[in-house]
C-alpha cells in the first residue's frame, strides 16, 4: 500500500513540477509582452516629440532666415541713401537709377536659394520623422495583432497611451485630397 502512495506522490510531484515549469514560461512570457508593449509606448510619443522639435526648429529657422533679405535690401538702401546724400547733397540729384545703373547693383539671389534648401532639407527631414513615427505605430498595431502577444497585451491593459493623440502632422489641403480622392496639379504661378 505505500507503494501506490508513493506513485501518487511521485506523479503528484511531477505534474507539479510541469505546472511550475509552465507558470515561469507564462510568467515570462507575460514580462516579454510587457516590456515589448511599454517599448512601444515610450517610443511613440518619445518619437511624436522629436517632430515637434524637429518642425519647430524648421519653422523658426526659415522665419529667421527669411529676415535676411528684408535686412540686405534695408542696409542696402542705407548704403545708396548715404552714398547718394555724399555725392549729390541733401537732396540727392534725382538719378538714382543712373547712380544703379552706373554700379551695376544687383539683388543677390544667394540668400533665396539658401533659404529654398533650407525649406527642402527641413521639410525632408520632418517627412522622415513623420515616417518613423508611423512605422513605430505600425509595428506596435502589427505586434498587438498577435492573436498570443495581444490577447496577453489586452490582459495587461494594453494600450495603455491614447494612440490617435500620437498622428502625423497634415494640411487642411492633403485631408481635403484624402477626403475627396482628387488631387489637382500644383500652381507655381
Amino acid at each position: 500500500m505505500k507503494t501506490g502512495m508513493g506513485i501518487g506522490r511521485t506523479i503528484a510531484l511531477v505534474l507539479l513540477g510541469v505546472a511550475v515549469f509552465f507558470g515561469i514560461i507564462g510568467l515570462g512570457y507575460l514580462y516579454s509582452v510587457s516590456k515589448t508593449c511599454n517599448t512601444f509606448e515610450v517610443g511613440i510619443p518619445a518619437q511624436y516629440e522629436q517632430n515637434k522639435n524637429d518642425y519647430d526648429n524648421f519653422f523658426k529657422k526659415i522665419k529667421e532666415m527669411a529676415q535676411v533679405p528684408d535686412m540686405y535690401v534695408n542696409d542696402f538702401e542705407e548704403i545708396i541713401g548715404k552714398d547718394m546724400e555724399g555725392r549729390y547733397g541733401a537732396d540727392g540729384s534725382k538719378a538714382i537709377f543712373q547712380w544703379i545703373q552706373e554700379h551695376d547693383i544687383k539683388l543677390d539671389t544667394a540668400l533665396y536659394i539658401k533659404i529654398q534648401q533650407a525649406i527642402e532639407v527641413g521639410r525632408n527631414q520632418f517627412a522622415a520623422n513623420q515616417s518613423n513615427l508611423i512605422a513605430v505605430g505600425q509595428a506596435y498595431d502589427n505586434y498587438r495583432a498577435d492573436p498570443l502577444n495581444g490577447f496577453f497585451a489586452n490582459l495587461l491593459g494594453y494600450p495603455k497611451i491614447d494612440l490617435n493623440k500620437y498622428g502625423i502632422v497634415t494640411s487642411e489641403h492633403t485631408e481635403k485630397v484624402f477626403e475627396d480622392k482628387k488631387s489637382e496639379p500644383l500652381e507655381l504661378r
